[in-house]
């Protein structure tokens, strides 16, 4: 398992239904490509466990721009007290045996 620690402000897009993201770090994509060879799934979604405060979830990143974005499900932005613009502060593991 390889785990990294970061910090980003959190974003909004607004589609069809509206989403909240953080962006990985520039500096933290390459470490996630080269996970991404082992254990990525159909459109180069990345397979992770976050954890924001006391709320760990598991969802995957979301290949954008030539990086990666976490999604924020509404359930931990609830828990965490987690408002459009914060700068959240999140720990991010991704298992890398099959």
């Amino acid at each position: 398992m390889s785990t990294w620690e970061f910090a980003g402000e959190v974003w909004e897009w607004r589609g069809p239904a509206p989403y909240h993201f953080v962006s990985v770090p520039e500096e933290l994509c390459d470490d996630v490509r080269d996970a991404a060879d082992v254990v990525s799934y159909g459109w180069g979604m990345v397979p992770v466990t976050l954890r924001i405060g006391a709320t760990t979830w598991t969802t995957s990143l979301w290949p954008k721009d030539g990086g990666y974005v976490v999604p924020l499900k509404d359930r931990v932005r609830r828990a965490e007290e987690i408002e459009l613009g914060d700068v959240v502060s999140m720990e991010m593991h991704i298992e890398l045996s099959l």
